[in-house]
């Protein structure tokens, strides 16, 4: 069983980035005769990939607004990595070792980082044969939309800095992360603040 970490992307992942998608973490594992399969973790989203015979694969990605909760459990002899997001999507990778599930859960956190308000944290729970590590995104990111089409959206609770919280906000909104109306409507609010 061969770990490879940002080794060259297959043509069906370049075939799905969106244009300017950067890549910031890659785990490609090949478990015996099967084709490899591999986790991406971009500026935008995650991404699975289960590459198979005959040039057919299986792609699924969770971009961080419908991401909920990165789940990682660490046995003496395995790990289950839990990705779950909105509308009831779940990826479940069974086939990282330790110290993989731990680069890749910091990579997400990473990347959260880069385009979140408030800092991401990651909850450990160790005991003597096994950790779980628990990664939920920050409240500012979860997003969704009502019946009625309105945007609902849950500001973050901090005393940051309103001009640097300022920037990032003007960040996400030409990363195209939210709309011109959330923009706005945040933009707004940390003018009062000002």
């Amino acid at each position: 069983m061969g770990v490879e970490e940002n080794p060259e992307l297959p043509k069906s992942v370049l075939r799905h980035l969106e244009p300017g998608e950067q890549v910031f973490f890659s785990i490609r594992k090949k478990i015996s005769l099967e084709k490899p399969k591999w986790l991406l973790v971009t500026d935008r989203r995650i991404i699975y990939l289960d590459e198979k015979v005959l040039g057919r694969y299986e792609l699924k990605a969770i971009p961080y607004q419908k991401l909920e909760q990165v789940t990682v459990k660490l046995g003496v002899m395995s790990s289950e990595f839990v990705i779950e997001g909105e509308e009831n999507i779940t990826l479940k990778l069974g086939w990282m070792n330790k110290e993989e599930a731990r680069k890749a859960i910091n990579a997400i956190k990473d990347a959260l980082n880069a385009i979140a308000l408030e800092p991401v944290s990651i909850d450990v729970n160790k005991k003597l044969t096994s950790e779980t590590w628990i990664l939920k995104k920050p409240r500012e990111l979860v997003t969704r939309t009502a019946p009625a089409g309105a945007v609902i959206t849950h500001p973050p609770a901090t005393t940051e800095d309103p001009y640097e919280e300022m920037k990032k906000l003007k960040e996400l909104y030409e990363m195209g992360v939210i709309s011109a109306e959330e923009y706005e409507e945040k933009r707004k609010k940390l003018l009062e603040r000002i």
